[in-house]
This record gives structure tokens, C-alpha cells and sequence, in this order.
């Protein structure tokens, strides 16, 4: 199999999982090697397709009908129950951002719809080796978050205003 017909089948793969799938796995089923798999996505993402890299993996940007930013705070203790409040309401958590005085905007692909997936975030924080990215603007940040209606980004946002996380805007 030639490239091209490798990062065909690369893109009908990912194309097809719901979840994310590593540069690894994709390498073991195509027998190449994960620095091949990286530049397929490279140049599958430079030709128009719609690919994005996540903590967990590579998958299609299928862009929800609706979206919305939300600023909060808490503490890092607060994370899964933050991340569990809006999953249960039906949301999903596309990303994490804060807005750095220096740095500008600081963003983290995340990729979170589910329990499981919350469970690995918090596994690979557990290690000690990053920290959330809230911490380097005290607490503070943003989520996009997607829903399949205006309504339950609506219940979602009145969750994370009773459980005192919704930061005030300023």
C-alpha cells in the first residue's frame, strides 16, 4: 500500500470511530510507525480534512449544532465534579482555555463526553507531571461546551451556577 492509499484508509478509519484512536493503534494496524502516522494526519489536516489531535487521539471534528463558552473557577478537587455536571446534562467539553496576561490565549483540546473519559483525564493528572491548566490564572477558565440543543447548554450553565462554579464576567 502507498501513502496515498494508506492515508485514504487512515482518514476512512478515523472517519468511522467515535472515540479518539492514538497515533500507536494507528500505527500497529497500518505497520508503519507512529512519526509516518503523524505526518499522514499532518497531510491529510494541510489537504482540508477536518482532523483534529486530542490528549487521547486523533478523531473528526463533526462540529455540534451548538456551542457555547463558559467561565468558571474552582478547585482542582472540584474538576470531576465539575466535568460529571456537565456530561450528565447531555453536554460534551470540547476544550479548556484560560486567557493568560502574558501568554494570551492558552488552549487545550479535550474531547470529554462521558464518565470514562473524565476518569482519564484525571488518571494522567494524577502522575504529578502537569497541572490543570486553570492554575496559572487562579482557578480561572474557560470550557466550550457542546450540546445537541440551546436548552441543555441552558441547564447546563444553571448546574455550574449552583454549584457556585461559573466565574463572574468582567
Amino acid at each position: 500500500m502507498n501513502g496515498e492509499e494508506r492515508r485514504e484508509k487512515l482518514f476512512n478509519h478515523i472517519r468511522g470511530c467515535s472515540e479518539p484512536v492514538s497515533a500507536n493503534t494507528l500505527a500497529s494496524i497500518y505497520g508503519v510507525s507512529r512519526q509516518v502516522i503523524v505526518q499522514d494526519i499532518a497531510l491529510l489536516k494541510a489537504g482540508g480534512s477536518d482532523i483534529i489531535s486530542t490528549h487521547k487521539g486523533y478523531l473528526m471534528n463533526y462540529n455540534a449544532a451548538f456551542t457555547r463558552v463558559i467561565k468558571v473557577r474552582h478547585t482542582d478537587g472540584q474538576i470531576e465534579d465539575e466535568l460529571q455536571t456537565i456530561v450528565d446534562l447531555g453536554g460534551r467539553v470540547t476544550d479548556v482555555f484560560v486567557w493568560h496576561r502574558a501568554f494570551g490565549r492558552v488552549n487545550a483540546k479535550l474531547s470529554i463526553k462521558s464518565r470514562r473519559d473524565i476518569n482519564q483525564l484525571l488518571s494522567d493528572l494524577s502522575t504529578g507531571k502537569s497541572s490543570p491548566l486553570k492554575n496559572i490564572t487562579a482557578g480561572y477558565h474557560y470550557h466550550t461546551v457542546e450540546a445537541d440543543n440551546e436548552e441543555t447548554l441552558n441547564e447546563i450553565e444553571t448546574a455550574l451556577s449552583n454549584k457556585n462554579y461559573l466565574a463572574p464576567e468582567i
